[in-house]
Order: structure tokens, then C-alpha cells, then sequence
């Protein structure tokens, strides 16, 4: 089954830029990041230009972190092969009909930078029963589809990677019908189509899905009959924003940071200082973490993602419903100010209580870290009419902050089981041989617990509980 379709040129990375914008979607998709878009990009294929076009949204630090990637590289080509041979279908065929061509020999179509990448990455395309150009097609598809999991780890745990796998598979691409379908779509809405690289989608007039990852996410899941909601992965604080806190640091002698991590969110504030510029926040004396044993145990790993120096205070309680955080943060920040020569503060807490911290230090200056939804009116309505600058730690980019979420869980996994099992194998094998009374030589323990102790296999049940199993014959 052949194609019937003329080859339509490649349109200057000019032509490609996304529509207008009305300020209403400019307001929107205001202060975007662009990590997703650019990963994406990479892999469907958008050529190394657009990337290299500061005014696009592709990042080229994303492609010369992925062009180290294998696995990346591999879809990237097989990926840039496909589009070349569905935009140039009835050329390369023609060729390969009345020419005996192999697409090998076409590098006018089918790009052999590409080619000579995925056989240098040890990937194979053309088959010897390949004698249409639409089977070329279906056995780029096989191996997009069988390898477009090892690309998964590249995108946030956050990102539903169901919806992302199913832009790079072809629907019934595996036919020779599925592939006409497919081709018949991509020629009659190329411009539509992402840089003209194709993709599974619905053609819509989108504009330029890969603008940012705030425009892109929402439609991705819009595509799916889903919700987008959590913007704060996809964004990051505008320039007002840094700017005055680079301001305030700058104009200070000597600042410290003050945390009530009682009130505040670890993921959150981890966000926000790898989005602050470290330049400007190395001017930071120390954050002191003051604590409580009721708080998030992941206040205790803060200091590993962070390059300013972290004192952790932990609070112990008097009366158990009773917390001391708040007397102890004032009582510090006083003898800081007044000991150690502090000027300025950053001050990481929604409670209003630390209102009587400020206004008891008349000289020293006051920056506030808040959260949305955990600081009343009240206290903004003091900040700023005492002159106070304060932001939302929320509104900081917290898409790169899966590192400390997983530190957290995986520092609890631990505590957890080591408060939880306590196994000794030496032990249990010797207690197994006094209760069943059965001697053995040295040699034979030692074969013994090569041959089932230490080969023991744990599994999972499906409700979760861990099975401890020795590997045993069938007779045995």
C-alpha cells in the first residue's frame, strides 16, 4: 500500500514561532519554566537550531544534557527518520522504486547524520524483508514504542508519563493501514504539528504547543480529559520577585535566615533557594531550622540541598500539646542581632506570631517567606504597612524538588525498617540447628548458607506485606 503524497519542504525555524499571544494568555503563561518542553523537543526531533535560537522556547542546555543520553539519542533519530520519511513519502519511494534506492543512499530525505548516530548507538532499522517503504515506517515505530520507557526516568515522578509515552507511538502503527492513516492526518495539518515533527495527537490550532511547559502540561492533559492544576511545577517566581530579595540581601551586612519549620514546608523552601540565584544567597550567613518532633523529618536532610550552612535546632517540649518553636526563634533571633551583629532577616513562617519579633527590632530588617494558603490577612496587611517585603515560597519553581521528597521518604523507609525487623541470618541459622538438633561440619554450614541463606529472595504480597523465601529444589 503506498502513499500518495508530494514531498512539502521544511519551513524556516521563523515561520515556526508560536502565534500571537492576546495578554490575557500572556498573563497565563507568565513565568513558565521550560524543561518539559525542551526534553520533549529533543525527542520528537526538533532540529538542534531551534534550540540554538535563543528567542524559542527549547533550552540548549536540555539538549547537550540529553545528547549524552543513549537512550534519548536513540528515540531523538528514529523519531527525526520517521517525520523525514512521512514528509518526503512519495520522493524516497519513487526513488527506491524506479532507482533501486535504499533510503541509505537518499541523504537529500532521510538525514544520514541520523543514520550513522543510531548505528553508531547499535540500532538497526531496515530489515532485508522491508520491501516497502511503509514497512521502514512500521519497524521505526516497533522500536520507538519498545524503547520509549527507558526514557521515562528523564521526566518528573509529577508528570503523568502515560500521557507523555503516547505522543511518540503511532496509533496502529504497527499495519500498514495504521501507518496511511497516520500520514494522511500529518500531510493535511503539518502546520500544525509541533517545528512539522510528528507526533500522536489530534491536530488542534494550538499555536505552538511546546511555547512553555505551563502551555504544553495544561493541553496535555486537556488532550486526556484531565486537570492540570499544579502550577507551581511548571512555573517559577517572576523578576519582581528575585529582584527585590537579591535587593535585600544585597543592601544587608550580614543576613541569616530563620525558619519555624512548624509553619512552614520543607519542599517548598528547598524549591525556592534552588531557584534563588547563588550568587546573590551565598551572602547568606546560615539558615537556622528551628525544630519540633512533630514536624516533617525532612527538615532534618535540608542542609544536602542547599550550599549555604543549615544549624538544625531541635526543640523539646515542656508540655507535650505546648510548642516552644516560637520563643525560641525570637530568643535566637534577638541574640543573633544583637551578638553576632545580624542586620537583616529572612524570616520563614505563615504564623503571626513573629510579628512581635519584628516590631521588638526597630534596626534590624525584615524579609518574610509565606505560603498561601497558611498566612491570614493580617499579618500581610502588617507587613506592608510596616514597609515589609514578603513573598510566597509556593510561587517558586518546585518541579526539580523530587530529590529532597526522595531523600525524605527514603530516610524514613529506612528508619522504618530498622526499627522494624531485626534479622540476623548467623543467628537464625544457628537457633534453626539447636531446635532441629542437626550436626553439620564447618564446611557443610558454609554450603549451606551460600546455597539457601544467602540466596533468600524477598517479595511483596498484594497487600503489601514483605515475604522472606528460601530458594530450594523442588524436592527439597
Amino acid at each position: 500500500m503506498d502513499h500518495h503524497y508530494t514531498a512539502i519542504p521544511e519551513r524556516d525555524s521563523k515561520d515556526m514561532i508560536s502565534a500571537d499571544f492576546s495578554d490575557e494568555e500572556k498573563a497565563t503563561y507568565k513565568d513558565s519554566t521550560y524543561e518539559i518542553v525542551s526534553k520533549v523537543a529533543y525527542l520528537i526531533g526538533v532540529p538542534l537550531r531551534i534550540f540554538e535560537n535563543e528567542h524559542e522556547a527549547p533550552k540548549m542546555e536540555i539538549y547537550a544534557r540529553l545528547e549524552q543520553d543513549k537512550t534519548a539519542r536513540i528515540i531523538r533519530h528514529l523519531c527525526i527518520i520517521r517525520t523525514s520519511i512521512e514528509r518526503n513519502f512519495k520522493n524516497i519511494n519513487e526513488k527506491m522504486r524506479m532507482e533501486y534506492r535504499t533510503i541509505l543512499s537518499m541523504p537529500e530525505y532521510i538525514p544520514a547524520e541520523s543514520l550513522n548516530q543510531l548505528n553508531t548507538d547499535g540500532v538497526n532499522f531496515i530489515k532485508k524483508s522491508s520491501t516497502k517503504l511503509c514497512h521502514h515506517i512500521i519497524e521505526l515505530n516497533r522500536l520507538i514504542s519498545d524503547r520509549i520507557n527507558n526514557c521515562k526516568r528523564l521526566f518528573p515522578l509529577w508528570i503523568n508519563w502515560d500521557y507523555i509515552k503516547e505522543l511518540f507511538i503511532m496509533p496502529d502503527g504497527l499495519k500498514e493501514d495504521g501507518t496511511k492513516t497516520a500520514a494522511d492526518v500529518y500531510y493535511a495539518n503539518l502546520s500544525l504539528y509541533p517545528y512539522q515533527m510528528y507526533i500522536n495527537w489530534i491536530p488542534q490550532e494550538e499555536g505552538n504547543i511546546l511555547y512553555n511547559d505551563k502551555k504544553f502540561v495544561s493541553l496535555l492533559y486537556q488532550w486526556h480529559n484531565d486537570y492540570f492544576s499544579e502550577y507551581s511545577k511548571v512555573s517559577d517566581a517572576g523578576s519582581y520577585i528575585k529582584g527585590s530579595i537579591y535587593e535585600f540581601i544585597e543592601s544587608s551586612e550580614k543576613v541569616v535566615v530563620v525558619v519555624d519549620c512548624e509553619n512552614s514546608d520543607p519542599y517548598k523552601l528547598c524549591a525556592t533557594l534552588k531557584n534563588l540565584d547563588y550568587q546573590y544567597t551565598k551572602k547568606i550567613a546560615t539558615i537556622i531550622l528551628f525544630d519540633d518532633v512533630h514536624t516533617a523529618s525532612a527538615w532534618s536532610i535540608l542542609e544536602n540541598f542547599t550550599k549555604i550552612p543549615v544549624e538544625h535546632m531541635m526543640i523539646e517540649r515542656v508540655k507535650s500539646n505546648k510548642s516552644l518553636v516560637d520563643i525560641k526563634l525570637t530568643a535566637r533571633a534577638c541574640q543573633e542581632h544583637y551578638r553576632n551583629n545580624v542586620d537583616s532577616f529572612i524570616i520563614v513562617s505563615s504564623d503571626s506570631d513573629y510579628w512581635g519579633l519584628i516590631s521588638s527590632l526597630p534596626d534590624a530588617r525584615f524579609l518574610v517567606m509565606i505560603e498561601h494558603e497558611n498566612c491570614g490577612p493580617d499579618l500581610k496587611n502588617a507587613l506592608v504597612n510596616a514597609g515589609i517585603f514578603y513573598c510566597y515560597i509556593d510561587d517558586f519553581y518546585s518541579g526539580n524538588t523530587e530529590d529532597i521528597k526522595l531523600g525524605a521518604l527514603f530516610k524514613e523507609m529506612y528508619r522504618y525498617i530498622d526499627s522494624a525487623v531485626r534479622l540476623n541470618v548467623n543467628e537464625m541459622f544457628a537457633e534453626a540447628l539447636r531446635s532441629t538438633r542437626i550436626e553439620m561440619s564447618d564446611a557443610e554450614k558454609k554450603q549451606f548458607m551460600a546455597q539457601y541463606i544467602k540466596t533468600m529472595q524477598m517479595r511483596i504480597s498484594d497487600v503489601g506485606d514483605v515475604i522472606l523465601e528460601f530458594k530450594r529444589k523442588a524436592n527439597a
